[in-house]
């Protein structure tokens, strides 16, 4: 059985995650405002990001730059606390 979310991103119901895709509290937003549709938009701003930055995921600027990106891409400009 699907699990259906009011999903932040997309301002409606839709299909939450099968599983906690991102560590921690913010992880656990995540799975519980963030509908799979919503995550799949995320993951191709994120590919984007990281070719035209050149963005290396192994420098701890670089995984911080990103997700703040990512907070501000799903939550918009709602403040969140990870």
């Amino acid at each position: 059985m699907k699990r259906t979310i009011f999903c932040r991103y997309l301002q409606c119901n839709a299909e939450g995650q099968d599983f906690q895709i991102y560590p921690g509290q913010l992880g656990k937003r995540i799975y519980n405002e963030i509908s799979k549709q919503a995550w799949k938009k995320w993951i191709v701003q994120q590919t984007i990001l990281i070719n035209e930055r050149h963005l290396n995921m192994l420098h701890l600027e670089d995984q911080k730059f990103l997700e703040q990106e990512m907070i501000n891409f799903l939550f918009k400009e709602e403040t969140v606390y990870n």
